[in-house]
């Protein structure tokens, strides 16, 4: 077993595919898992690359561990996808859970769930799960993620992925700019804006765009200009405000310039990642008697991710693994140890951990009940 593991973190190394595209990957985890007696839903809720992975002797409870396999693009060393953000250890690690689980399914009450949840780094897949009631048959949900710090009182933020879009009207920049709209001028007055409405939010509050469309040529006003932004804050209810403000700064940039403004949502808005602190208590206890110590206590850089989502429906819980070197994901160094020895190391210490964490959940009397009635409290606070 401990093989077919590695097997998992080397084929999903190797084949790096973007968020969406992960038909290799997915197709390869699909397989393993039903040649292994799980009964398997691939595609999934009409999403191409993610799957449900089922073994037990009753429905109820039911314990989940979330896969992820797509790579970062640019990663690699000719330009090349590449995972540089360890979704190939989290994949070895949340099927390889389910595996060794699955060999002792009759002596455990309820069920195993293997998900494979695409795109986590762009569409963020997890949330159309959510929505479409993926987890209203979980009873709690588990997730490891490879880092360079050992950290189970994580935490995420809130984000919400805006694009605006400005449609003007052309015309010669020399000759006739008394006819034009311009459209990158409602772009420029959006950053100004949102630049002015930065001293008056709170400072968990994180803002960052870009241009995306900025015109054709410097001698013709340009029509049609778009801008993206992240805009992320530490709790969902505070960073609808926020996003409703900067709404409103290309709303009024539209309104000074004569453009037309049309706003999307490029990508699934992310919540905040609830924490459960009995699930987390229990996950750290066997995390530490597979091998792992030195916990940090307080998530001091958090990004932001779709399992934030899936917190809010089911009691979950959601670490970091040290690594070892000091790297930090996202970076091209990473992916020279995303598969090295190290992490496979790490990697059968964390499988040890998220099953002893399951078979405590599942046989502990009471213990699932307490893990509920924390997670309504949190839920509640967030």
């Amino acid at each position: 077993m401990a093989g077919e593991i590695e097997g998992i973190s080397d084929f999903i190394f190797n084949h790096p595919e973007l968020g969406g595209e992960e038909f290799e990957s997915s197709k390869f985890l699909a397989n393993l898992l039903s040649n292994y007696g799980f009964e398997v839903v691939y595609p999934y809720l009409n999403i191409p690359t993610a799957f449900r992975a089922e073994i037990g002797t009753q429905d109820r409870p039911a314990f989940a561990f979330l896969a992820e396999y797509d790579a970062l693009p640019g990663m690699g060393d000719d330009g090349s996808p590449a995972h540089a953000c360890g979704h190939n250890w989290i994949s070895a690690t949340s099927v390889g859970a389910g595996l060794v689980l699955g060999r002792i399914k009759e002596k455990l009450p309820g069920r195993i769930v293997v998900f494979g949840t695409p795109a986590e780094e762009t569409l963020g897949y997890k949330v159309n799960m959510v929505e479409k009631g993926a987890f209203e048959t979980i009873d709690a949900a588990f997730q490891l993620h490879l880092e360079n710090n050992n950290l189970l009182n994580t935490s995420a933020l809130a984000m919400d992925a805006l694009e605006f879009e400005f449609t003007g009207k052309a015309a010669h920049a020399a000759s006739f700019p008394h006819e034009g709209i311009n459209a990158l001028d409602a772009v420029n007055l959006t950053f100004a804006g949102i630049n002015a409405l930065r001293q008056h939010v709170t400072s968990d509050v994180r803002i960052h765009g870009i241009i995306t469309k900025g015109g054709e040529a410097p001698n013709i006003v340009p029509d049609y200009c778009a801008c993206r932004f992240y805009v992320r804050a530490n709790r969902r209810h505070y960073l609808n405000k926020v996003s409703e403000r900067i709404i409103n700064c290309a709303r009024g940039a539209a309104f000074m310039t004569g453009a037309k403004l049309t706003v999307n949502r490029f990508e699934n808005p992310l919540d905040d990642l609830v924490i459960n602190p009995v699930l987390r208590k229990i996950g750290e206890q066997n995390l530490r008697m597979a091998g792992f110590d030195d916990f940090k206590e307080i998530d001091e850089f958090p990004g932001s991710s779709d399992i934030g989502n899936v917190s809010h429906v089911v009691p979950t819980v959601y670490g970091y693994i040290d690594i070892g070197p000091k790297v930090e994901v996202h970076e091209r160094e990473f992916v020279k140890y995303a598969n090295g020895p190290d992490a496979k190391i790490r990697l059968h210490k964390a499988v040890k951990g998220m099953v002893g964490t399951t078979i405590d959940v599942l046989l502990q009397p009471g213990l699932l009940e307490e893990i509920k009635k924390a997670f309504a409290l949190s839920v509640k606070k967030s």
